[in-house]
């Protein structure tokens, strides 16, 4: 485990709303503290005092509340804040750092889904993370329709008022898909597509099978 542990993973989730990255990510921390790998969890935009402030301005209000550009802008600022203060941080301690949303999401919903120049993204991107990647992304692929209906049902439910880029049309989501599915097939060895459209048990059992492969820890995980 020592070896493991000298310097921590980063898996990324990726995926449209409603797709169950939350129910995931928790899943895999629980299989990972199993393991005894030290493993945090965090999410974007937020994971830092400063970026939590920013998230607050993005995902709540008006649909057209901000320009595109501003929330690249807006976005970037937060992750620099988050990989300071979070995500570098708790790697270079040899914790695993399952992270829900990353960069592909800002190249998914600002780039595909608001059509955003993706070689501005990609410059901002360069500026303010660099070459820093993620080991793992994980992308969880669902129909429009059913994801939407169940980001719709759950924030009815907890009423949280982060809403707003569920809020936006069916065609920005269509985009947003088709936008994952692209940045998947441009970097296969990073990003793995998982069907999200089945019991969250079988996802779960996928994620593990693509994590565990990924990173040898099948020899050391027991049985489920």
């Amino acid at each position: 485990m020592n070896a493991i542990q000298q310097r921590g993973k980063f898996i990324t989730f990726e995926g449209g709303e409603g797709a169950g990255k939350t129910t995931q990510i928790a899943r895999l921390a629980d299989r990972l503290d199993a393991l005894d790998i030290p493993t945090i969890t965090t999410r974007e935009p937020g994971g830092a005092p400063g970026a939590d402030s920013i998230r607050s301005l993005l995902v709540s209000g008006a649909t057209d509340k901000w320009d595109p550009v501003s929330e690249v802008l807006l976005l970037y600022a937060a992750r620099r804040e988050h990989l300071n203060q979070t995500i570098r941080p708790a790697l270079d301690r040899g914790a695993w750092v399952l992270c829900d949303r990353f960069a592909d999401s800002t190249m998914a919903y600002q780039g595909y889904g608001h059509g955003i120049s993706r070689d501005f993204i990609r410059t901002v991107h360069d500026e303010v993370v660099g070459t820093f990647n993620p080991d793992l992304t994980l992308i969880l692929d669902i129909p429009v329709d059913i994801g939407v209906g169940r980001a719709v049902s759950r924030n009815t439910s907890t009423r949280s008022g982060e809403d707003r880029f569920e809020r936006m049309d069916k065609s920005f989501h269509e985009r947003l898909r088709e936008g994952f599915l692209d940045i998947a097939a441009g970097a296969p060895e990073r990003i793995t597509v998982i069907d999200a459209d089945s019991s969250p048990e079988v996802v779960t059992s996928t994620v593990w099978q693509t994590v565990s492969a990924k990173f040898d820890l099948n020899a050391q995980a027991t049985p489920a």
